[in-house]
């Protein structure tokens, strides 16, 4: 691509995928303390999905250019940056603005991807690597014998957190459509059915003491489900709610439904414990602890990929100036793995 010329995917609005837009311009000078990077691969997670329909929980307002994530080269440098970062391949956690040619970051938030990882390779663990990472070493603390549930364990933070898991020494139980279990058991993970099995009763027959975690993105009837299904001194990590994910009314209400059954279970005398993960939990109040934490995180995941302890599941690969089909595909949820953008 063209080094002096910009395109981004705006999202205009509460807007079906073909409504998305593509609008050039210039690349952007990066100011103080910040670079642009040439994107190399960003990607279409659930948060995308959830802001095309405004109801992603803290979403800026329309219009805005979505993506959570980039892989890409240092295309330039500002003031107090080192210059030999150009040419150098990085990653970075955005939130927005990652559905762009060209995109500026804070130097701070970028990290090194290895040599021998590719753009797109990279790309299918950042947000995903980060969130399954911190979420089975920070907050559940899994240990070597454990067993745990992931739901959604075909899907791009569900894989990942399995084989980071398995590669602890942990037995995985995973919950996935049928179609996807072959897939599964290659990876060490035990199968179940979401859609035709009773799951609690399921997972009962796998662990009949219980899980010592369980990793839930679904929120609604299943993240009580998977409190219910812990071992004593388990832990509960909810994430998410995407069972709601087509639902009316208020965004933030079942996130806050969820917030307040962890408060509620955390009183009670039992061992377990509970939490809603939020990957941007503590950035406002410590920002340098927060960036190092995550770069030692995704650092940890990049060497796991790297050393072959888990590997990238790239459901499909198309340019930036097909995001409206990329989202489509997502949404469908007939893929399994990450699906990735492209110049």
């Amino acid at each position: 691509m063209n080094n002096g010329q910009l395109l981004e995917v705006v999202l205009p609005g509460v807007v079906a995928p073909e409504g998305l837009t593509l609008r050039h311009g210039t690349v952007p000078a990066p100011g103080p303390r910040q670079v642009v990077v040439a994107m190399e691969a960003t990607g279409v997670s659930f948060a995308e999905q959830q802001m095309r329909r405004g109801r992603y929980y803290d979403q800026p307002p329309f219009p805005f250019v979505p993506g959570y994530d980039l892989v890409g080269q240092v295309h330039s440098v500002g003031g107090g940056v080192d210059p030999a970062l150009v040419g150098r391949r990085m990653a970075a956690l955005l939130k927005t603005g990652g559905w762009a040619s060209h995109v500026l970051v804070d130097a701070a938030d970028l990290v090194p991807v290895p040599d021998g990882v590719t753009a797109a390779e990279a790309e299918t663990v950042v947000v995903n690597g980060i969130t399954a990472w911190q979420m089975l070493h920070r907050l559940a603390k899994v240990r070597s014998g454990q067993t745990v549930l992931v739901h959604g364990a075909s899907g791009g933070v569900g894989s990942v957190l399995a084989q980071l898991a398995r590669a602890a020494g942990v037995t995985v139980i995973g919950t996935a459509s049928a179609r996807h279990h072959d897939a599964l058991r290659r990876l060490g993970v035990l199968p179940v059915d979401y859609r035709g099995a009773d799951v609690p009763a399921e997972v009962r027959k796998l662990a009949p003491g219980g899980v010592d975690a369980v990793f839930d993105h679904l929120g609604g009837r299943s993240v009580i489900d998977s409190w219910h299904l812990l071992a004593p001194h388990g832990t509960l990590v909810a994430y998410g709610s995407a069972s709601t994910r087509d639902d009316s009314g208020s965004k933030q209400w079942p996130v806050l439904k969820i917030l307040g059954r962890t408060l509620l279970w955390n009183t009670l005398p039992n061992g377990r414990r509970a939490h809603f993960y939020n990957i941007w939990a503590g950035r406002a109040l410590a920002q340098g602890k927060f960036r190092a934490r995550l770069a030692e995180d995704l650092t940890r995941v990049f060497a796991a990929l790297h050393q072959g302890e888990i590997t990238a599941h790239i459901a499909a690969e198309l340019p930036l100036s097909r995001a409206a089909e990329a989202l489509r595909l997502a949404e469908s949820g007939t893929t399994s793995g990450k699906i990735v953008l492209t110049p």
